[in-house]
Parts: C-alpha cells; sequence; structure tokens
C-alpha cells in the first residue's frame, strides 16, 4: 500500500475544510484499495488555534517531520487553490523527491506550473 499525504486549503472556512478533507478520505478509502490517506494536520487543526502564530507554526513544524520522514510517498493536492500551507508542502515534497499529484483539474496549469 502507498501513503498519500492530503494536501488541501484550511484557512478561511476552516470547519467547511475541515468537512471536505474528510469527504477525501472517505473517498480514497473506499475507491483506492491500496492507497491509505494521511491527514496528520487535521488532529491539530482541533487541538491548535491556527490564528495565533506561535500554534500555527507549531503545526506546521509537525507537518515537516512528517513529509521529511519518509513515511508518506506521495503528495496529493486538493481544493482551488495553492495556499501558503500547500506551497510549503510542495516545496517539502520536491526537496525529498516524492512523488506530487494535483487532484484538482480546474486548477489553472499556469498556475500550477509555477508551484511545480
Amino acid at each position: 500500500m502507498k501513503i498519500a499525504y492530503i494536501a488541501h486549503p484550511v484557512s478561511g472556512d476552516v470547519l467547511g475544510n475541515i468537512i471536505k478533507i474528510i469527504a477525501i478520505v472517505r473517498n480514497v478509502n473506499l475507491m483506492e484499495p491500496e492507497i491509505v490517506p494521511f491527514v496528520p494536520y487535521l488532529a491539530d487543526l482541533y487541538a491548535l488555534d491556527d490564528d495565533t502564530p506561535e500554534e500555527r507554526e507549531r503545526g506546521i513544524k509537525n507537518d515537516t517531520h512528517i513529509l521529511k520522514s519518509g513515511l508518506v510517498d506521495e503528495l496529493r493536492v486538493y481544493g482551488d487553490r495553492i495556499t501558503s500551507g500547500i506551497h510549503h508542502e510542495i516545496l517539502l515534497a520536491q526537496e525529498v523527491g516524492m512523488n506530487i499529484r494535483i487532484m484538482n483539474r480546474n486548477l489553472d496549469a499556469e498556475f500550477v506550473e509555477k508551484y511545480l
């Protein structure tokens, strides 16, 4: 089995985005039997305050460690935009040679190219 880190925008409508992330995890679990959807930041969204810089930094530190650990096989980018957090996750994935997949066909090709 392959572990896929699910990158999705969080800021703005945090609760609405959490619901979208959970739906993605459900879909991957039900439709892709060889993929383990991995969303380590989901617990941090409940435990830490994204609006408090120190707490946001702690969450980013946690994700950075996980992405660099070798545990994750690929980064999957969902959502309608590339946020600063997703941009950071993409850079980390590139740094460690991880496969990156853009899962939303609606993201503009030039926009995606800018980050990949």
